[in-house]
């Protein structure tokens, strides 16, 4: 007979990883709270495995989550007793979070801790000497004028979190108000986690630094008007793409009472510096050639502002990270839908932003009708003869390409597509002559990077309006891209294993729904390295609460393979 204890769904192993097993009728609960502090790294067959790092136990801390927590319920859910180091390390962890601060003192900015003996340690480091100007007495080490942000950086590398309490300055004033209705007359007001996100980025906890993490279609945007229009200052607007640029100069005007003379366009076509200033990150990091300086930097400093918001924060390149460590004095917000960095530089966006100071997970917004429910299936495509031939003598990186755009996943889509008749439906992918063969075959029209701007708005906006019912779109739609209308994506390629591009490819369709639910396909060539990649690609969905329901090509299209296929052929889509 099971015991109680051994009836619980969670292993903590020694090595900081939790395995979980997702069958357990309390895993959905458990699951919301393991997202707290842990991150999902595998998840083969009905145990998942999760893993605690510094990293995710310092965001728990920041937001108010305790160590003596974090055992508790550990220990409430586990098979057996915690191992002892990971009990004394999740302690060690999360209450190194504050215990050195960034203060003011008597006109000077400086490290301050309780802890003398650490202070000294720190004095005495050669990678800090030259970020620090000596000590004002045992417990304050004076940071040398404009190296407030390198310090947090070297600091977290060595395992200490700052937490900055040093305040901000206000920028240059702004009037500016949050509107009561919308342009079409529809009644306007943050929902209350919008709310609760901007309450929680102005409280002095945060202290006016932090990043807001919510899923796509939930209104992330929202959230940073609503700052802008608490804090009432210049404000600086990052974002990934002229789209996006001027998607955020829409509802500024549209749900603020900022005038278009208040609003300027820093991108490649224009240069506007005025109060809101929203620029992309490519303009920022542009440069002729690699011994140029970058040409556009300057616009941090153009003006007073009050407030930098990082839209799809994830996405900083290194020069603007260089660019936010020195402008620690201006409050920054970071908006996002995941954390996740492929390239491991989370460290980074917490000491320079700041950090995750409001979480929703996606499913609690769904189940509040606030974001789509989403089906996700994965289908698997075998390989025709000839390409399973190629694939086999292929070197590694040539391996992933044969199958990403193996032909046989025309069939497939050619079901899909007569299945969502009717429907907005996106096809997504990764290279631009695959994309060009489903454009060919389907007569759909494509955006990729070489699309004009002018030609992107105008087929989003036909898709909007249902003129255009299937659009295919490159890695350019992954961000940033407002298409409430759409309600099925397939996805047909992507990059490798890249977590965050799957959560924003599903974020495509995540609007409210007024037909009912949305579905996110995905085609993965069977027996191939496209398994591997799909199922690291899925991992923070499914620790958001998202399942892949798995299928063969055979259920969906063996009736069209040739027709298609040979359409396809005639009309030169395919070698």
């Amino acid at each position: 007979m099971m015991t109680a204890a051994e009836n619980r769904p969670l292993f903590v192993q020694s090595d900081f990883t939790i395995l979980a097993e997702s069958d357990h009728p309390a895993y959905e609960e458990i699951r919301s709270q393991l997202s707290e502090y842990a991150e999902l790294i595998k998840n083969p067959g009905r145990i998942h495995t999760y893993r605690m790092s510094r990293l995710t136990l310092w965001n728990a801390a920041a937001a108010g989550v305790r160590a003596r927590e974090i055992v508790q319920f550990l220990a409430d859910h586990c098979k057996f007793t915690i191992p002892q180091n990971v009990r004394n390390d999740i302690f060690y962890f999360v209450d190194r979070y504050g215990l050195v601060k960034i203060i003011l003192r008597e006109g000077k900015l400086c490290l301050y801790s309780s802890d003398e003996q650490l202070l000294q340690s720190i004095l005495l480091m050669p990678s800090l000497a030259e970020l620090l100007a000596g000590s004002l007495d045992a417990r304050h080490l004076i940071i040398r004028p404009g190296r407030r942000g390198e310090i947090k950086r070297e600091l977290i590398r060595i395992g200490i979190p700052v937490q900055d309490l040093a305040g901000y300055h206000d920028g240059e004033a702004l009037e500016v108000e949050l509107r009561r209705q919308d342009h079409l007359g529809r009644s306007f007001q943050l929902r209350d986690y919008q709310q609760e996100a901007v309450a929680r980025f102005l409280s002095p906890a945060s202290g006016g630094s932090g990043v807001v993490v919510l899923p796509c279609g939930a209104g992330k945007t929202i959230v940073g008007i609503g700052a802008l229009a608490s804090l009432k200052c210049a404000t600086l607007i990052l974002t990934t793409n002229v789209t996006s640029v001027r998607q955020w100069i829409r509802e500024l005007l549209d749900k603020t009472t900022l005038t278009p003379e208040d609003i300027g366009e820093y991108s490649g076509t224009r240069k506007e510096v005025r109060p809101v200033t929203v620029a992309t990150y490519q303009i920022l990091t542009y440069r002729k050639s690699r011994d140029e300086p970058l040409q556009h930097m300057n616009i941090f400093r153009e003006r007073d502002w009050g407030l930098i918001i990082y839209d799809e924060v994830h996405l900083l390149p290194a020069p603007v990270f260089r660019a936010t460590a020195e402008l620690q004095a201006t409050r920054r917000l970071g908006l996002t839908a995941t954390l996740v960095r492929e390239d491991g530089l989370e460290e980074d966006v917490y000491s320079l932003v700041g950090p995750r100071c409001y979480y929703r997970s996606w499913k609690s917004l769904e189940s509040q009708g606030w974001i789509a429910r989403v089906t996700c299936r994965e289908i698997r495509v075998p390989l025709c003869a000839d390409t399973e031939r190629r694939y086999i003598q292929a070197d590694n990186r040539r391996k992933i390409r044969i199958a990403a755009e193996n032909r046989m996943k025309l069939p497939v889509l050619a079901s899909l597509l007569e299945r969502h008749q009717g429907e907005s439906v996106l096809i997504i992918g990764q290279y631009l002559d695959q994309l060009k063969a489903v454009s060919n075959t389907f007569g759909a029209p494509i955006i990729s990077g070489g699309t004009a701007h002018e030609e992107r708005e105008e087929l989003y906006e036909r898709f909007k309006q249902g003129a255009v019912p299937v659009l295919v779109v490159s890695k350019v739609a992954n961000f940033a891209v407002d298409l409430p209308d759409a309600s099925v994506a397939i996805q047909i390629s992507g990059s490798f294993g890249s977590r965050q591009e799957e959560a924003q490819r599903l974020g495509r369709i995540l609007r409210p729904k007024a037909r009912g639910e949305a579905y996110f396909y995905t085609l993965v060539s069977e027996h191939t390295r496209e398994e591997e990649f799909a199922r690291r690609r899925q991992l923070f969905l499914v620790e958001q609460g998202y399942a892949y329901e798995r299928s063969h090509a055979e259920e969906w299209c063996a009736q069209k393979q040739e027709s298609v296929l040979t359409h396809a052929e005639r009309e030169g889509a395919l070698s």
